[in-house]
């Protein structure tokens, strides 16, 4: 008895001191479905969504709007969360930015799930579903934040092209990178904007998508591009009541 019960402490104190790796989150830098691209739009709901929506579905194409819950406005506000169902609702795929666009590989554990956990809720309460994927303010994480958002169910997207729209690029400097981007003629595309940028929304989205259509390419969701389900979970939107705040 004595020698059962000195191997089972012995046990207890070897997995304590060697805790077992959770699973993190899988990092997505590229389409896996050949002959797809996936543009993406950070930082919103702005008020430039409904251009973006509509030069894509005018195109029959789909985007991935990844939201934020407190950044260029609070997600909750009455304009920005019809925005959120509008683009879901027209068959894009919503998915998340974080809740202020932090620095995640600043952030403790605790801090951390609580960027991810109250855009999940937002985006449950305003569309109904749970999404599965999310990107990294910046594209910067670690080990903790893929730690962090694995045990939450997130996929972390970042991408392989950049419209450099949030770095100063002009609308015409812009469409010369997506020009050659097509003339380049990679497997897939996986781009980065921003739908916080009229003339993102206005001028470079319309040329993005005749650009890469007329190069072949069909124009998706991340999902799609990636052979994946969009959402951890589908039900019906919440109730507008004093919680939806920022």
């Amino acid at each position: 008895m004595l020698a059962s019960a000195l191997f089972t402490l012995t046990l207890a104190l070897v997995a304590a001191a060697f805790p077992t790796k959770r699973s993190l989150a899988q990092v997505i830098t590229k389409c896996t479905v050949p002959n797809t691209a996936a543009l993406t739009f950070d930082d919103g709901p702005y008020v430039y969504l409904y251009n973006v929506s509509k030069a894509l579905i005018a195109a029959d194409a789909k985007g991935t709007f990844f939201f934020n819950g407190n950044n260029w406005g609070c997600i909750y506000a009455e304009d920005a969360a019809k925005r959120v169902k509008y683009a879901y609702d027209k068959g894009h795929q919503v998915a998340s930015h974080t809740w202020s666009h932090a620095h995640l590989t600043n952030l403790t554990w605790d801090q951390l799930h609580d960027e991810f956990w109250r855009v999940e809720q937002a985006l449950q309460r305003i569309t109904g579903v749970v999404p599965a994927f999310a990107r990294p303010p910046y594209g910067e994480y670690n080990d903790l934040v893929r730690e962090v958002a694995g045990m939450r169910g997130q996929t972390l997207v970042n991408w392989d092209f950049d419209s450099g729209d949030s770095v100063g690029k002009t609308a015409a400097q812009s469409n010369k990178a997506y020009d050659e981007l097509a003339a380049a003629q990679p497997d897939t595309v996986l781009a980065l904007n921003h739908e916080v940028y009229q003339q993102t929304a206005q001028v470079v989205v319309p040329h993005a998508i005749a650009t890469l259509q007329k190069a072949g390419y069909k124009l998706v969701t991340v999902a799609e591009c990636l052979d994946m389900e969009p959402y951890q979970s589908v039900g019906a939107p919440g109730v507008r009541d004093a919680s939806w705040t920022c």
